[in-house]
């Protein structure tokens, strides 16, 4: 044991003296610095098998105590987090068919409204004139056309003046149903069925086809939209479970994805998915921000550790710290692993464990390969 200590020291000066001298090139470096882990290696194994000789012969030995976890299968879920925003079909700036004067508005914002009840009422005065001037017309088109017919049947009068009498009469009527058509016009009804978000203009003001009347909406049914990276075409699909997170109204609500789009953006690279919901008492706003959680991987029985208990050494390869019996006695055993995804703490194991095995949990980070240890119960 002294003479280890001794070796020990001798290193460790060794080591400072070098470390004032750590120059030269990568290629140099690189190869110090794997001497000094051989170097480091060989100690380690020394130290531990004269541990392991003490822990034989010395019954005073303390055994350095550690928490094990026992593999179960489990299920094993990622989530793609990203963002999106609220959105809704029913959202409209309704404009007028007609220009003219605004002679009424006819509802309140916030008024809750139905599909066809009227909104704004333009100023019909010109229109009603001429529609009874054309009536007046009509009126003698048609007393005209009905004699020039009667004396047509009896063979009396030229077929001349009965067919511009028919023509006349026709196109007077045509007249007529286009004017009252405009009529109906001046009142701007509601294309759908919901609330009264904004009124633009006020009495009085000329109106056009190009102007903004009423913005028209309806919450009852909204859509989450989201750009998806195309990295996950083939993951994300119509019915993937999603969750929405609304962070400014603590709500959140578990669904599935409803619709995927075929074309991906080229400006970029991503194709769009939309997340149909029922808005209840109207909670969630147009552009209000979504973050959604989607489920792009799932492994049924799968192996999965604590991420903060998967190591690597100096050759990048990932491993845990086992237990296996020997001799009565609990020996840690440094076991590779392939590891895979990992998702809230946790580290999906594709290789290297098995289902029962012992992982060292608490303590990992201070034990070393064939160390014994005692297990302490939680």
């Amino acid at each position: 044991m002294k003479k280890l200590s001794l070796i020990l020291i001798s290193f460790i000066i060794l080591s400072a003296c070098e470390t004032k001298k750590t120059t030269g090139s990568l290629k140099n470096l690189i190869s110090q610095k794997k001497t000094v882990q051989s170097k480091i290696d060989s100690l380690n194994k020394k130290l531990i098998r004269l541990d392991n000789a003490i822990a034989k012969l010395d019954k005073s030995e303390k055994l350095l105590k550690v928490t094990v976890a026992k593999i179960k299968p489990a299920v094993f879920k990622h989530y793609l987090a990203i963002q999106g925003t609220v959105g809704t079909d029913k959202n409209s700036i309704i404009r007028p068919e007609l220009s003219g004067i605004v002679k009424a508005i006819l509802v309140k914002e916030t008024q809750k409204v139905k599909k066809g009840e009227a909104l704004i009422r333009l100023d019909d005065a010109l229109i009603t004139d001429n529609i009874n001037e054309l009536k007046t017309q009509l009126d003698l088109a048609e007393t005209t056309y009905k004699r020039q017919a009667r004396l047509w049947h009896q063979k009396i009068g030229s077929e001349i003046q009965f067919l511009q009498a028919k023509t006349n009469k026709e196109s007077l009527e045509r007249k007529l149903k286009t004017l009252k058509t405009q009529l109906s016009k001046t009142i701007i009804t509601a294309p759908f069925s919901g609330s009264v978000d904004a009124i633009i203009p006020k009495v009085g003001e000329f109106v056009s086809p190009q102007t903004p009347v009423i913005r028209l909406v309806n919450l009852d049914k909204v859509y989450i939209e989201a750009d998806v990276s195309e990295n996950y075409i083939g993951s994300i699909k119509k019915g993937t479970e999603a969750e929405l997170i609304f962070e400014n109204l603590n709500k959140s609500i578990k669904t599935k994805v409803n619709q995927v789009a075929d074309f991906i953006d080229p400006n970029n690279r991503s194709f769009k998915i939309k997340i149909f919901i029922r808005n209840t008492n109207n909670e969630l706003k147009p552009n209000l921000i979504a973050n959604i959680k989607l489920n792009d991987f799932t492994a049924e029985n799968a192996i999965t550790l604590p991420s903060s208990i998967v190591q690597e050494d100096q050759d990048g390869n990932n491993f845990v710290y086992t237990i296996k019996k020997a001799n009565n006695k609990n020996k840690v055993v440094k076991t590779l692993i392939k590891k895979g995804l990992t998702y809230n703490n946790k580290t999906l194991i594709k290789s290297g464990l098995n289902i029962n095995s012992v992982v060292v949990n608490l303590g990992a980070r201070g034990i070393k390969d064939g160390q014994f240890v005692t297990i302490a119960h939680k």
